[in-house]
C-alpha cells in the first residue's frame, strides 16, 4: 500500500477540494458591513459583534460547502455522489470555450453536474451503468489533466482485478 490515504477500503489516487475564489470571499466580506449597517442603530458593540458574526458564518458556509472530487482504486466521488470504477467510462478534460459548450449548449439535461463557477476547466466521465439515468458526469476541477489520469489508471487497474 502506498503512503495515499485510506479512506473506505480503498487507496486515494486523487484529491482535490473545490475551494471558493479570492473574489468570493471578498464578496463574503461584504457581509460585515451590511451587519453593521443593521446592527449599529442597537448599539455599537451589538453592531460589531454582529457583523463579525454574520462574517462568520459566511466564511464557515463557504469552507463546510465546498466539495471534494476522490478517485480511489474503487470509486469515483464527486461532492455526495460517487460512482464505481466500474462503471466509469471514458473520462475527457474540456478547457477553454470547449468547457464553456459543455457545461451549456451542449449539455444533455440528464448529466450529474458538480460545477463551480470560478472553475473554467471541466472533465467529462461516461457513466455505462445502463441502470443510472446520468449519461454522464461534468465536473469542474483545477487539474483536469490530472483527473483524466488518475481515472484511466484506477479504471484499468479496476478492470485487470475483475
Amino acid at each position: 500500500m502506498t503512503a495515499s490515504a485510506v479512506f473506505n477500503g480503498g487507496v486515494t489516487r486523487y484529491r482535490e477540494r473545490l475551494w471558493p475564489s479570492v473574489g468570493l470571499f471578498l464578496a463574503i466580506s461584504l457581509l460585515a458591513p451590511a451587519g453593521l449597517l443593521v446592527f449599529l442603530p442597537i448599539g455599537t458593540t451589538i453592531g460589531i459583534v454582529g457583523a463579525a458574526t454574520l462574517l462568520a458564518i459566511g466564511v464557515a458556509f463557504l469552507l463546510l460547502t465546498t466539495p471534494t472530487i476522490e478517485v480511489t482504486d474503487t470509486v469515483l466521488r464527486a461532492g455526495r455522489a460517487s460512482l464505481p470504477l466500474r462503471y466509469v467510462g471514458t473520462a475527457v478534460a474540456i478547457t477553454g470555450d470547449e468547457a464553456v459548450a459543455a457545461r451549456g449548449t451542449e449539455l444533455d439535461a440528464r448529466a450529474w453536474l458538480l460545477l463551480r463557477g470560478w472553475l473554467p476547466d471541466v472533465v467529462r466521465i461516461e457513466n455505462t451503468d445502463a441502470a443510472d439515468p446520468a449519461p454522464y458526469w461534468v465536473v469542474s476541477s483545477r487539474h483536469p489533466d490530472a483527473l483524466v489520469a488518475a481515472l484511466a489508471a484506477a479504471t484499468s487497474e479496476a478492470a485487470a482485478r475483475d
